[in-house]
């Protein structure tokens, strides 16, 4: 019998029209605790800098507060951003988060750059070497690095990549686990490129202490509701924000479904929507039950990150339940 696959929150803190930022950062808290509640396995959080719709710029302070008003789950980052960053730093924050919640931290690691070119010259930007920099970020938390890491992990901190493309390649090298989204996962597109991609980390990959064989997880946007109509509801604030980065260059916050419906559109914009609900999961729950077994049988993961986000923060916490009522 297959197992049941782990399943996980990722919440990038996304804030609302006419609220505060710290707003955003204390619903991601609040969710936290009631996934735990709901028996979610584990609970991210992303890095963004510089995006008007997103408040979540800093994971190991949020992952801090969050592990302190939470007992069980796991708490992680999907991810930090390795090329804004020394391992070295990476490697203290983390292992001083640790000292939170021994045993509950993960860390989850891509090479995405800035949003626009002034966020990137912000962040002081250059050509890294990702491969190097995991494997020195590694080195440090196994404490196998020319220093010695202090505070020293309360317990291991297993890394996780997010990858596409060469990262899935970096990923197999190390020895990690994959966190997949995207083009990869083919949703309402051609499965077929994702299918190899994933192939070929699992021939590529080569055994470590960490991971002994190759582990994907799987993330995209998952909402649920009574009706399918709305459940499209839901899924239409975070697709309409994605339309207008697209096409005027700016992430804005979340705004209510009646503004959403009432905006004028462009034919791109409308495209763009098309494309964003086609790559979600969202429905009834039978559904989504029905959409998530056929991607998790045909990718093998053994993990559902669910990264979505509605305006109507109840509508939300409602979503996550029936959800969690799925895989119990």
């Amino acid at each position: 019998m297959t197992p049941t696959p782990r399943l996980s929150l990722l919440d990038r803190s996304r804030t609302r029209a006419g609220e505060a930022d710290a707003t955003a950062l204390l619903g991601t808290v609040e969710r936290a605790v009631h996934a735990e509640q709901l028996g979610f396995g584990r609970f991210w959080v992303a890095e963004h800098h510089g995006v008007p719709g997103v408040a979540g710029a800093a994971p190991a302070v949020l992952l801090t507060a969050i592990a302190l008003r939470t007992a069980r789950i796991r708490v992680g980052s999907a991810g930090v951003m390795l090329p804004h960053h020394q391992p070295l730093v990476v490697a203290e924050q983390f292992a001083s988060l640790s000292a939170f919640a021994p045993g509950r931290i993960d860390l989850g690691l891509g090479r995405s750059r800035g949003f626009t070119p002034p966020v990137r010259r912000a962040l002081r930007e250059t050509e890294r070497d990702f491969a190097a920099d995991l494997a020195a970020l590694r080195d440090f938390l196994t404490g196998n690095a020319e220093i010695t890491l202090h505070p020293q992990p309360a317990a291991p901190l297993p890394l996780h990549v997010l990858a596409t493309g060469s990262g899935l390649q970096v990923a197999a090298e190390l020895g990690l686990p994959v966190i997949v989204g995207g083009p990869v996962l083919g949703v309402g597109g051609d499965p077929e490129p994702g299918r190899a991609a994933l192939a070929g980390y699992r021939r590529a990959f080569r055994p470590s202490a960490q991971q002994p064989e190759p582990r994907i997880s799987i993330s995209l946007d998952v909402l649920v509701a009574d009706t399918a109509a709305e459940a499209a509801d839901l899924l239409l604030p975070e697709a309409w924000a994605m339309a207008r980065s697209r096409t005027e260059g700016a992430f804005p916050p979340l705004q209510p479904v009646a503004a959403v419906r009432a905006a004028p559109r462009t034919a791109r914009q409308e495209q763009y929507l098309e494309q964003t609900a086609a790559a979600a999961v969202a429905g009834t729950p039978a559904q989504v039950e029905g959409r998530l077994a056929e991607l998790l049988e045909r990718t093998g993961a053994t993990e559902l990150v669910a990264s979505s986000s509605t305006y109507d923060r109840d509508a939300l916490a409602a979503s996550d339940a029936a959800l969690a009522a799925l895989f119990s």
